[in-house]
């Protein structure tokens, strides 16, 4: 199996290690000088990382998902899988598959559902599209649990949205009560009083939470504004996506 990998982000590395040591023939294509995992090889362009691939994962960031398409539609091979991993918004997934008209490749529109920290190439995938059963069937076989939806592309970002409503949300309400604990001097009473809340693991949860949003708060006020645009073409109100775009906002301007 030869995949190609557009990014070499944290969750790209993850991917990539877990499966070159499964036995793949990894590609990558990144134009910043991040870190090489070992026994990736690594591309010039994007061109040269997706000739003869069987799959490819996008991972580029949503901003810039369908310019990856783009580039990649000129060296695919008919009958790949391009796989865009990106959280993006339905609209962003179906301008990917726009890219791929006359390459002759399948589109997959892929959700992922967990920290790809936690599990790797093994955490839990969501995908919609043509090409959703080839790419099933490639990370099934690295031990990941991947459901299909029978529906086109767009259709997977559009769930992954609906989740990340409650999931970002939740990170900012926690911020939210951690914070104004820490200024009435009893943080950790409420860091305390939440995890209590969360279950057995909630401990750990609470410092997920607070950590990841800091550190991801970038990429992930962008994902909330994909969920914004997402609700409003469902007609839904998104009061929560706005408080939460506003912590998000902060934690970016420091």
């Amino acid at each position: 199996m030869r995949i190609a990998i557009l990014g070499l982000g944290e969750a790209s590395r993850l991917y990539a290690s877990d499966l070159i040591a499964i036995g793949w023939q990894v590609w990558a294509f990144d134009p910043a000088p991040v870190p090489t995992p070992p026994g990736l090889r690594r591309a010039s362009s994007i061109a040269e990382a997706v000739k003869r691939a069987d799959v490819v994962l996008g991972l580029t960031g949503a901003r810039f998902a369908t310019h990856a398409a783009a580039q990649a539609a000129e060296a695919l091979t008919p009958g790949a899988c391009y796989a865009d991993f990106n959280t993006g918004s339905p609209a962003e997934k179906r301008a990917a598959e726009r890219a791929l008209v006359g390459t002759g490749a399948v589109m997959a529109d892929v959700a992922v559902l967990a920290p790809v920290p936690r599990r790797g190439a093994a955490t839990p995938l969501l995908a919609s599209g043509p090409g959703a059963g080839r790419l099933a069937q490639a990370f099934r076989a690295a031990g990941a649990v991947v459901d299909v939806l029978d529906e086109p592309v767009g259709a997977a970002a559009g769930r992954k949205l609906l989740r990340s409503v409650f999931m970002k949300g939740m990170a900012a309400t926690v911020l939210e009560a951690v914070s104004a604990g820490a200024a009435a001097g009893c943080e950790q009473w409420v860091r305390d009083q939440i995890a209590g809340e969360l279950g057995g693991n909630g401990t750990a949860l609470v410092a997920r939470l607070i950590d990841g949003t800091r550190e991801h708060a970038a990429r992930r006020a962008h994902e909330v504004r994909a969920c914004r645009d997402y609700l409003d073409e469902l007609g839904a109100s998104h009061p929560v996506c706005d408080a939460t775009q506003a912590w998000l906002r902060a934690l970016v301007e420091g």
